[in-house]
């Protein structure tokens, strides 16, 4: 319900043809980011954290990153949980604070159980929800065709009216794009893709698209559907106000539809929706979390406390009433998100393939890397410093209208003029060909003894032995001497 949250907010704020085409335009802009993400992850089976520290981040890199992701996450859980709990109130009559104690702690038993259980409640729920999602468009559609012309010429609270201003239409692009941090949570899925089959090559291109950028096209499409909604509502009598709120969306839409059971089907699609999507949301969170913490801190206490942390920070988020400055948020993340997928994108598609200064696989091992690459993560920083700047007025009006797309250009070209200026010396910090395992499919790992695939393991010279990536990740005794050749060079170690 995010994504209507968003389009009715858009229609409101800045007009039908700005809401319009900035959605459009954001959709466009995400599909494309998206699609080399998702192979990549889907190749390689690695998660959107992974994939950014051998794309030119570097292993530490890779964990401002982190946190990037988990605000992505904490934002829209919140966001999602202000949707459910709008609907709680209205349905139940209790106090807003009250609702959104309740919409943040109905979802972490479901996220405890992790992603083999979240598969399930997706797949059992989705015929219910698409019957649910599509049913009041049609009403409406067929009961009043006038409200297409309506929606169009819907203005709200927006200078322009209902017309194009490039001002406004780049402020609405700019808060769409604040999705497109989306990619991680689909790559969390995407990394059990299976290996491509050369016989099938279209069906595993087909499911890459489809659950990597594909996402865009029902997002945009739901965009565009709150800001339909939206001008229902208020054309049915909602507060302006009010009309960004999907329960009040979907009150008058069933309201064509099933009009003396309107207020129970909205209620009953809303807890659906919000429960299905921010399961995912605490379950990604949980991971970013868990990320950032093991690098920093060389400790893993389980996934489950940084589902705690990760929904108390977006209870907090909905208890300070974030959703009457969703627009402010979003635009200012947006500048940020965009300038760190800007330049992972640049590092996928120019710095690997073309110049060939990026190795052609994904190297996520610590072992493996230098802390610090400054060819994505000194392109994002600069970025992201030049348009939160544009975004806060330092360039004008053009400046802080276009500052999301002031981050992806400077982003995207950077990141391989720092590649060219560096010699890609920053990619690997030690010989790529020193690793455990050449002739073994899967190994024990010297520190915890459980068997890992080559892929995820490293000769350690400090333990004597192959170690996993995540005992590597935690090791906080060892000082990197992996990486010191001088070190090891005369170190014998029984990797092989």
């Amino acid at each position: 319900m995010a994504d209507l949250a968003i389009g009715g907010s858009l229609a409101i704020q800045y007009g039908f043809t700005n809401a319009f085409w900035g959605i459009l335009t954001a959709a466009i802009i995400i599909f494309m980011t998206g699609i080399p993400i998702a192979y990549y992850s889907s190749k390689y089976n690695v998660d959107v954290d992974l994939l950014t520290r051998g794309a030119g981040f570097g292993y530490l890199g890779s964990t401002i990153t982190s946190l990037i992701y988990a605000s992505f996450t904490f934002i829209f859980f919140a966001l999602e949980g202000s949707v459910m709990a709008q609907a709680f109130t209205l349905f139940f009559g209790i106090p807003i604070a009250v609702s959104y104690i309740v919409a943040s702690l109905i979802i972490i038993p479901l996220v405890i159980f992790g992603m083999t259980a979240l598969s399930v409640l997706q797949k059992w729920t989705n015929p219910i929800w698409i019957a649910l999602f599509v049913l009041p468009i049609v009403a409406i559609l067929v009961k009043d065709p006038q409200t297409v012309a309506t929606w169009v010429a819907f203005g709200g609270k927006s200078p322009s009216g209902s017309g194009f201003d490039p001002l406004l239409w780049g402020s609405a692009a700019g808060i769409a794009l604040s999705l497109i941090a989306q990619i991680g949570e689909q790559a969390d899925y995407l990394r059990f893709m299976p290996e491509q089959r050369t016989d099938k090559k279209w069906v595993w291109w087909f499911a890459v698209l489809a659950a990597g950028p594909g996402w865009v096209v029902l997002g945009a499409t739901k965009q565009l559907m709150g800001s339909f909604l939206s001008s229902i509502a208020v054309s049915n009598g909602t507060p302006m106000a009010d009309a960004n709120e999907p329960i009040h969306m979907y009150i008058a839409g069933f309201g064509y539809a099933f009009p003396a059971i309107a207020f129970v089907l909205a209620a009953i699609f809303i807890f659906m929706s919000q429960i299905k999507i921010n399961v995912t949301n605490a379950y990604s969170g949980s991971l970013s979390w868990s990320n950032f913490f093991s690098r920093v801190t060389h400790k893993h206490p389980g996934r489950v406390v940084y589902i705690f942390l990760n929904v108390g920070i977006a209870l907090a988020l909905m208890e300070g009433n974030m959703f009457s400055v969703l627009g402010t948020i979003l635009g200012f993340y947006s500048n940020i998100a965009v300038a760190w997928i800007g330049a992972v994108v640049a590092d996928l598609v120019i710095n690997k393939p073309l110049l060939k200064l990026s190795p052609s696989y994904v190297e996520f091992k610590r072992a493996h890397l230098y802390n610090i690459n400054p060819v994505g993560f000194g392109a994002m920083v600069i970025a992201s410093i030049i348009s939160v700047a544009a975004f806060f007025g330092a360039f004008g009006p053009w400046g802080e209208s276009f500052s999301a797309f002031i981050a992806l250009a400077i982003a995207f070209i950077l990141s391989p003029i720092i590649a060219i200026m560096t010699k890609g010396k920053y990619y690997i910090a030690r010989d790529p060909h020193y690793h455990a395992g050449t002739h073994h499919d899967v190994l024990a790992c010297v520190t915890c003894g459980f068997e890992y695939e080559k892929e995820d393991m490293a000769c350690c010279p400090a333990h004597d032995g192959p170690i996993c990536s995540l005992c590597c990740s935690l090791d906080s005794e060892c000082h990197d001497m992996c990486k010191n050749v001088g070190a090891i060079k005369d170190v014998p170690v029984k990797c092989a």
